[in-house]
């Protein structure tokens, strides 16, 4: 099943490879290079999963992922950290954010798609969504 899949990452690099998999996958990759921009995408193009680093320029992924928790049409899409931050505490700190799930990076491609499927599943279908 094909969803468009919204990346906010600043890195270049870090947003080819996930690219390259999800549309190898028949998915459409949209991209966003800081917080504000992910935010205003988000609104305009509501994706159906919402890729999103932390450490990001102009808003860090926490204060992304709250104010997209703010928006009605967008308090049920996944929104999934995929981040370089794995320290102890990390992953609580995005879920308590707002995030539905955290994958560390760097990712391995061998089971990145099944994680993405996993959480594009665990969606609400078209009908429900508001």
């Amino acid at each position: 099943m094909k969803a468009t899949i919204l990346y906010i990452e600043d890195n270049e690099q870090n947003f080819y490879l996930v690219s390259f998999i999800l549309t190898a996958n028949k998915h459409e990759v949209l991209w966003a290079k800081d917080g504000r921009e992910g935010l205003e995408t988000a609104l305009d193009a509501r994706p159906d999963l919402i890729l999103l680093d932390i450490q990001l320029p102009i808003m860090d992924g926490y204060t992304v992922a709250k104010a997209l928790k703010e928006h009605a049409e967008l308090r049920e899409t996944p929104i999934v950290a995929l981040t370089s931050y794995a320290l102890p505490g990390d992953r609580e700190k995005a879920m308590t954010a707002g995030c539905h799930g955290y994958i560390e990076k760097p990712i391995n491609p061998a089971t990145f798609i099944a994680q993405i499927e996993h959480f594009l599943a665990s969606r609400p279908t078209l009908e429900a969504r508001p």
